[in-house]
């Protein structure tokens, strides 16, 4: 065993000693510096008490359509005593229990969540108190940096040291987001339950005080579960704070909520279902904070075109009747960009904030085929390609099952017919054969190259539009074929820059090839087909009751369901697709309710473009264009009483001449017995038997 030596004691005793005058100093050190703080904090005053910049919304035409501020939200500011005391007991239970007893700041909440952060080593957990909060929700950004946290907390000490703990906790409750354009327990009591802040009761105060940890999560609106389960947590945190008593929590547990969902007094802003696609893509899709889009001074720079979006809610308020309870979903596109134009996701925001542009699913009927026949001409199929047109029934699931499609007014051709005849008539017994033919999965597998992520269902009946989609998916599908088939998505924000100019983020263009250039100009041609009476056969164009309003190419095709009635379609620079039906699957019967669609789209298309030039559909280079004779797809001679222009892949046009017609006019008008004895160069043989020489 080591004896202690009177060297080694004093030794010890040295260092003893320097350890004491070092922690003496550091105090001495920590104490001036904490008082040059407070000096500092006092030498520059009350902090003012004011709201962070608004963040802006702005259209493609620099018109600022949105904002942030208090012109745009909806805040209301009152006094603390006007403020439930539940409201009050249930805020600093579950964010700063101490609040009364610090002086701006946690000292062991910071330690602990310091200890979490370098642990992570990164800023994982925080320990904002309300004084906190308050001072970064006027003052600050909402990074997670130390250095925002240590101006934070300075900015705590300077309100602590200048206003009361109830004139900081009154600014609080005003100034806090709640959700749906609620700022302030005011807003937030009169939207989620038609009340003034000051007659909430205990389960609705631990309600509303659990909203703004997370706004989008915790809406009792737009998710109850989760915001019950936190009302919990706040009442059971209540009473381990001694405001309520544990049969208080119990019955205001169990109190059944009336709520709201609704501002007594909101106007219907402009675009308002366009607005809530761009704050939700600025939440979810960029990870940008509620508080920073509220509070931020954000400039988000969208895609809408004001004057197209006032033509799409001007033409459906015209032709829809005030007296249908039918609804409307609406979107137009640069199909070169993927930048939506206008967006209409119902009649009526404030009635129902339900988006059925966005997010409703819906069956979109013979508006698929499209994509269908585009698969079938990828894999051989042409404009000429016939199929027989007549009541079929299909069996698959290995035989086990059974589908018989019908045509619009059980009407067939009960012959063969062209793909180009049956796009233009919808027939559906072509289109079932078409996929049949193909495989069922090619038809999901072509979906999902037009950009349409919706589930679909590997039965016959997809040919027929039986599996949901929505509106902007089909829209944006259609845009591929008008841009010749470059990849884009639909596109609500272009650029994001914050209040010091900086840009947080921009949207970068794509250029890639998804479709085939050539066949995607095929499609669009044949999508011109339902405009075109020269297709009329056992049955007209589906176009036809809107082709006296076009005054331009266009190129489309509508699709109808029991319930659900849909026009798409696009002029080379501009796309469009309405859908109108019942929001509970009711099944549509009036005839003017089933025109709905089209005459929107038509009537949008039309004014939207009026002061445009008149732009055709230009052919792409490794495509020919034919005269065909429309009723067989064949090469039309001048015998033939229709003739077509019809554009295939290079080296897939017809080569078969048709001579139906030809023998028709030789019954019809024989030619003389005796003929004419030819000359040796045959100029004197008649055209037609020159033609069955050659053929």
């Amino acid at each position: 065993m080591e004896v202690l030596t009177g060297n080694h004691f004093e030794r010890t005793k040295r260092y003893a000693r320097a350890l004491f005058f070092l922690a003496l100093l550091a105090t001495v050190i920590g104490f001036m510096t904490v008082s040059a703080i407070f000096i500092y904090a006092k030498v520059l005053g009350p902090p003012p008490l004011v709201v962070s910049k608004s963040s802006l919304f702005v259209a493609d035409d620099g018109h600022i359509f949105g904002a942030t501020n208090p012109q745009g939200e909806i805040r209301y500011w009152i006094p603390l005593d006007d403020i439930s005391d539940h409201v009050q007991h249930a805020t600093i239970s579950i964010e700063d229990r101490n609040f009364y007893d610090h002086n701006g700041f946690d000292l062991k909440r910071i330690a602990g969540a310091a200890l979490a952060d370098i642990k992570a080593m990164s800023m994982v957990q925080g320990a904002s108190t309300i004084t906190q909060q308050y001072a970064r929700n006027l003052y600050l950004g909402h990074d997670k940096t130390w250095k925002r946290k240590l101006a934070e907390a300075f900015y705590a000490v300077r309100l602590e040291m200048s206003y009361s703990k109830e004139e900081i906790l009154e600014g609080y409750l005003n100034t806090i987001y709640y959700g749906h354009g609620a700022y302030g327990i005011q807003a937030a009591s009169q939207y989620y339950f038609g009340k003034n802040a000051e007659r909430l009761t205990l389960a609705e105060a631990a309600m509303l005080s659990g909203i703004p940890k997370g706004p989008s999560h915790y809406s009792p609106t737009d998710n109850f579960e989760k915001a019950k389960k936190r009302q919990e947590l706040i009442l059971r945190s209540m009473v381990e704070n001694g405001y309520i008593t544990k049969e208080q929590a119990d019955l205001a547990a169990k109190e059944e909520l009336t709520l709201v969902g609704q501002h007594p007094h909101k106007q219907n802003g402009f675009a308002p279902y366009f607005q809530d696609i761009v704050r939700s893509e600025l939440v979810n899709k960029l990870k940008i904070s509620e508080e920073t889009i509220a509070l931020g001074g954000l400039t988000v720079y969208t895609t809408i075109d004001s004057n197209l979006q006032q033509i799409a809610e001007e033409v459906i308020n015209y032709n829809m009747s005030d007296q249908s309870a039918m609804q409307v979903g609406f979107v137009a596109m640069d199909p070169a960009t993927g930048y939506v134009k206008a967006l209409v996701g119902g009649r009526d925001y404030v009635k129902s904030s339900y988006n059925r542009a966005y997010q409703a699913l819906r069956q979109p009927g013979s508006t698929i085929k499209p994509l269908l026949y585009y698969a079938a001409i990828e894999r051989g199929f042409t404009p000429s390609t016939t199929m027989k047109s007549e009541v079929t029934t299909f069996k698959y699931d290995e035989g086990r099952a059974e589908y018989t499609p019908h045509n619009f007014n059980n009407h067939y051709a009960n012959e063969e017919i062209t793909l180009a005849q049956a796009l233009a008539l919808s027939d559906n017994v072509f289109a079932v054969k078409t996929h049949l033919f193909l495989g069922e999965e090619v038809l999901v597998d072509t979906a999902k190259k037009f950009g349409i992520s919706s589930k679909m269902d590997l039965v016959p009946s997809l040919a027929l539009g039986t599996s949901g989609v929505r509106v902007v998916e089909m829209v944006n599908a259609y845009s591929m074929f008008a841009n010749g088939g470059k990849k884009i998505e639909p596109t609500f924000i272009k650029k994001v820059v914050n209040h010091k100019g900086e840009v947080l983020y921009e949207k970068e263009q794509e250029d890639t090839q998804v479709l085939d250039h050539d066949l995607a100009f095929v499609m669009s041609h044949l999508l011109r087909g339902m405009f075109d009476p020269k297709l009329n056969d056992y049955a007209r164009v589906t176009g036809s009751s809107i082709i006296n309003e076009m005054t331009r190419p266009y190129a489309g095709k509508s699709g109808s369901t029991d319930t659900d009635s849909w026009m798409i379609g696009f002029s080379p620079g501009l796309t469009a697709g309405v859908w109108t039906g019942y929001d509970d699957n009711q099944e549509i019967t009036l005839t003017a309710e089933k025109l709905y669609a089209k005459n929107i789209w038509i009537d949008f298309m039309e004014k939207a473009l009026e002061k445009e030039p008149v732009k055709t559909f230009v052919p792409t280079k490794g495509v020919v264009g034919v005269y065909v004779d429309p009723d067989n797809g064949k090469l039309a001679t001048e015998s033939c009483p229709v003739s077509r222009l019809t554009y295939f892949k290079a080296g897939t046009e017809p080569t078969t001449y048709c001579i139906e017609h030809i023998e028709h006019r030789i019954e019809e008008n024989p030619e003389p017995k005796t003929e004419p004895k030819e000359q040796p160069d045959g100029k004197d043989r008649p055209w037609y038997k020159k033609l069955f020489d050659w053929i």
